[in-house]
């Protein structure tokens, strides 16, 4: 049994991205109270060094730097070494990531920034190289022996900077709400778009489901043909790419190029959460067989890859196996040929084993750029033939692939991400009525709230080997009280619903700022850092602020809370300029816009046919509507007195006023409009 020259207390840590550094020479510590006093005590700098397992630069820095001897020793003399894993401590990301940002005018990880022992930053950035590293070490262990004032001077102008960053704007009660704001978004936003690939117009491309959802709302809403083939021609085009693991299913992180090709190998819970609920929503809207396909293919690789035996859901796929970037999903096309025999032939058509996906190092990326149908004609078959053909050739590769050498999981369960995967797996039961990926859904929001939430309505952010950690970020109340709502509209179970509405009490308690009206990341229970920061920009994930805002719309709707609604649309007003000017940065905002300036409708179902009627109008997309049932009488507002004996009625209503009930969805839908 090998034994490690090196152990440091990160090895007491569950995180799978600490543990990884608890056998460097460097003397890590994890962020508590004791290593922020030794750090006061001993009066040395802290290095603040974030990352997460599944990043490929973080391992590169390491192997460079902190497994090496000569470079831990400087660290260990002249620092106090944090490591942190970013997904674990969101809190302490966001700021000193703000701090490197205002310094160097970007951002990502690995983020190595330094600060006085009372946390406030004085220098920082992302990957350095070894002798850059160094010589960084070097100067600012010089600067703080030789020139402490001066290190102090740049701390206090940097804090100040970053408390005042994000200001939220103070929101006007007589602010109009006008979807000439959406229009605005809209003109600006088109201008930034690629109408040849799909997505922003530049690289690297990230899947940003918030932006879709958006846009495909607006489309329909608004009657935009041009938003809406943006769309389809984006979801299309990552279906096709090597972004998209066209084996096994699921989504990369991002791609490094214009194409979807090249991917950034890692695998995160968050994206592909998002991804399989807008897939789940086009197909809604179009009921193309492709998008049924990603959005399968997808959970499949979901349960076989990150589910835990509890239900929980696992956070990420590393993107390296042996060291390598992406080496267990590419192939080489000799190794094809001998496995797949007469079937290379159509497989490497299909797939692109050519010059369009070749990669590097003899290794192509399996990805798509023709319609099956137009590969069936060309090749003398049916499609169903065709696609018989690719399924084989799946089937025989995938076990194949599995027997490699993987890549690492990250297999803690964060609550947020938890959330917006079970949220996932709702809107595909709300689009193919699938009962499985119900009983997984219920599954994991009962596992979040029996092992994440206590009597008292909170929640904690971490959970690893039966223990529950981490006192919650508003990230994992907004996006749990989200799916809270989502599972009650389809189960008609009044607990999932009461439940959000307690969790959101708890956040008004708890994370509301009084003076701006929006919310804090977090709690007034949370020890404090340097600044308490606020999330308001959209980005892979929406921002808590602004699915909050949601929230409490939908809330508004169902209690008939008018405080609720006064708070979301108070939110709302304090970023409008922000929507107008940078869609793609507030996209989930605006989708709180669409909702307060178009018609947005309730749709109550009381009776014995309930389940049945509400499977019939939740196939199609309505972007603007909620759903109240019950099959029984219920207290709820919207369902209040409308039950009668042996019958199913469906109720639709909008600005306080309901038209007549009708029995069957279709007569219900044409009340809508749609």
């Amino acid at each position: 049994m090998a034994t490690n020259k090196y152990t440091n207390s990160l090895i007491n840590e569950t995180s799978p991205y600490l543990l990884q550094h608890a056998h460097n020479p460097v003397n890590w510590y994890a962020w508590n109270d004791e290593t922020l006093e030794k750090a006061k005590n001993e009066n040395k700098l802290i290095l603040v060094s974030v990352g997460y397992s599944a990043c490929h630069w973080c391992h590169v820095m390491e192997h460079e730097s902190f497994e090496d001897e000569t470079v831990a020793k400087i660290m260990n003399d002249y620092f106090i070494c944090i490591k942190v894993d970013r997904e674990e401590r969101p809190d302490i990301d966001q700021v000193y990531m703000l701090a490197v940002q205002l310094m160097t005018g970007q951002g990502g990880w690995p983020l190595n920034c330094f600060a006085l022992p009372d946390g406030r930053p004085i220098y920082g950035g992302t990957y350095f190289q070894k002798n850059q590293w160094i010589n960084v070490l070097l100067n600012l262990s010089d600067l703080y022996k030789n020139e402490p004032d001066k290190a102090i001077d740049y701390a206090k102008q940097l804090t100040e900077g970053v408390k005042l960053a994000e200001l939220v704007k103070e929101s006007n009660p007589e602010t109009q709400l006008s979807s000439s704001v959406i229009d605005e978004c809209y003109t600006n936003w088109k201008l930034r778009m690629d109408n040849t690939d799909g997505g922003p117009n530049k690289a690297p491309k990230f899947p940003l489901p918030n932006n879709y959802q958006f846009l495909l709302q607006y489309s329909r809403l608004f009657n935009n043909t041009e938003a809406e083939n943006h769309v389809h021609l984006t979801l299309k085009k990552m279906a096709f790419g090597g972004i998209y693991d066209q084996l096994g299913g699921g989504f990369a992180r991002y791609s490094v190029d214009h194409y979807w090709k090249v991917p950034h190998f890692e695998k995160m819970l968050y994206d592909n959460a998002q991804l399989v609920s807008l897939y789940s929503e086009a197909f809604q809207a179009t009921k193309n067989p492709l998008y049924q396909q990603i959005v399968f293919d997808t959970l499949a690789f979901v349960e076989r890859e990150l589910t835990s035996p509890e239900g929980a859901f696992y956070s990420a796929l590393d993107a390296d196996s042996e060291g390598i970037e992406g080496k267990y999903y590419v192939w080489q096309k000799e190794e094809l040929q001998n496995i797949l025999k007469n079937n290379f032939a159509i497989f490497a058509y299909y797939f692109n084993i050519n010059k369009i996906g070749f990669w590097e190092h003899d290794n192509y990326i399996l990805l798509r750029n023709e319609e099956d149908e137009v590969i069936a004609k060309k090749h003398g078959l049916t499609t169903p033939q065709l696609q018989s053909i690719i399924a084989e050739c799946k089937q025989v590769l995938l076990p194949i692939r599995e027997k490699r050498i993987r890549p690492g999981l990250d297999d803690k369960t964060l609550t947020s991400w938890n959330v917006l995967m079970a949220k996932g797996f709702v809107d595909a039961y709300k689009a193919f009525n699938n009962e499985h990926f119900l009983s997984i859904a219920k599954k994991n929001i009962d596992f979040i709230l029996n092992t994440q939430l206590d009597k008292e309505n909170r929640l904690n952010h971490s959970y690893k080997n039966g223990k529950s950690s981490i006192n919650g970020f508003l990230e994992d109340y907004c996006f749990t009280i989200e799916a809270l709502i989502a599972i009650y509209q389809i189960t008609h179970d009044a607990f999932y619903l009461q439940k959000a509405n307690d969790l959101m009490e708890y956040c008004i308690t708890h994370f509301k700022d009084s003076n701006s009206g929006m919310f804090f990341f977090t709690s007034d229970k949370d020890k404090a850092l340097i600044t308490r920061k606020m999330e308001l920009a959209d980005n892979v994930i929406p921002a808590s602020n602004s699915s909050i805002a949601k929230s409490l719309f939908l809330l508004g709707h169902y209690f008939e809370n008018e405080q609720y609604s006064s708070y979301s649309k108070a939110m709302l007003t304090a970023v409008l300029d922000d929507i107008g000017s940078y869609g793609a940065g507030y996209s989930n905002w605006g989708t709180l816009l669409i909702w307060f300036t178009k018609s947005f409708y309730e749709v109550a179902i009381v009776g014995k046919t309930v389940n049945e009627k509400m499977s019939s109008l939740q196939k199609h997309y309505l972007p603007n509507v909620i759903f109240a049932g019950s099959s029984i009488e219920s207290s709820l507002p919207l369902l209040k007195n409308r039950f009668i004996e042996n019958e199913t009625f469906i109720y639709v209503c909008k600005d306080k006023a309901c038209l007549l009930p009708v029995k069957e969805p279709e007569d219900a839908l044409k009340q809508m409009a749609f």
